[in-house]
């Protein structure tokens, strides 16, 4: 084996390592156990709420997690089921007997944070008793869950930690995928004469180039054709254009990253979406896939091209 085929093992099985087959949300309600939630959804993860612990591994079964498939799993896990904690450690142990990894991660905050959380929602806290106060329900929650944290292989504070912070710190932690994979991108052509995308967040009006419409060879073919692609790409105006568009790619695609954006719809646009903005469109998501995004390629409006068949 060469030295760097085993540098590559070293770091796939530590990676292995790193990411477990399961992941056991749980911690101080109001800490942010539903964003976690959400966070893990992204990332691919078969998410169910609120699991008893002696049903982890049941469903663990029933969806196929296993360390051989590549899939995970996240539960959460709270005091809302009775007897919750004194089973964890018993669902633990069985997990690990069939061979599959597990982890805890802990979501905690300080009482001052969670009593101002629940006072500007206006929820009841979920363990309350009835009569009891706010500030006593959160302090019984802590003491029954001290054991647990104590045993947590991941701790995370929420107090002073945004959204966006939250998912960075979850996604590095149990997450193979890089930020750029993690991103779903979703790159598609229109024409303006059919009407404006609203769901888009970045949008490029290419009609400026110069348009192979008028050409009557290429008049009934598309940006898909390489004779059209030839000809809107290899133009001096839209060699000088992709430099520019790429280096605005390469500048805002990291901000929504950094900002824990997960879904992101770029529309590139020409008169009739039939040509320039297919081919511009085209070399669009070819950039970003090979920048490692996961990216959807569509283009609206040529169901309504005229166009040669055949």
């Amino acid at each position: 084996m060469t030295t760097q085929s085993s540098n590559q093992s070293m770091r796939l099985a530590a990676q292995d390592d790193r990411i477990p087959d399961i992941v056991v949300i749980t911690g101080m309600s109001g800490s942010g156990r539903t964003q976690a939630m959400h966070v893990f959804e992204d990332m691919g993860y078969y998410c169910i709420d609120n699991l008893p612990p002696r049903l982890i591994y049941d469903l663990a079964k029933v969806v196929g997690i296993n360390s051989n498939v590549g899939r995970h799993l996240a539960v959460t896990c709270d005091l809302r089921s009775q007897g919750l904690f004194d089973e964890m450690s018993d669902a633990i142990q069985q997990l690990k007997d069939h061979e599959l990894t597990v982890k805890i991660l802990f979501l905690d905050a300080s009482d001052d944070v969670l009593r101002r959380r629940y006072d500007e929602t206006r929820r009841r806290h979920p363990i309350a008793h009835p009569g009891e106060s706010l500030p006593d329900a959160i302090a019984r929650e802590r003491r029954i869950l001290a054991p647990v944290r104590d045993h947590a292989d991941l701790v995370i504070d929420t107090s002073r930690l945004r959204t966006n912070a939250l998912r960075s710190r979850i996604r590095r932690s149990f997450s193979e995928l890089s930020d750029q994979q993690l991103m779903d991108v979703n790159v598609f052509s229109f024409g303006f004469k059919h009407g404006m995308p609203v769901e888009a967040d970045l949008m490029i009006d290419v009609r400026f180039l110069p348009n192979p419409f008028y050409d009557p060879e290429m008049r009934t073919l598309t940006g898909n054709d390489p004779k059209v692609r030839d000809y809107v790409l290899g133009n001096k105006v839209t060699v000088e254009f992709l430099k520019a568009w790429y280096n605005l790619l390469d500048i805002v695609m990291p901000g929504y990253i950094a900002e824990g954006k997960s879904q992101l719809s770029i529309a590139v646009g020409c008169t009739g979406g039939q040509h320039r903005s297919v081919a511009i469109a085209n070399a669009t998501a070819e950039r970003l896939t090979r920048q490692g995004y996961h990216v959807h390629l569509s283009h609206r409006d040529l169901p309504l091209a005229n166009v040669t068949t055949g």
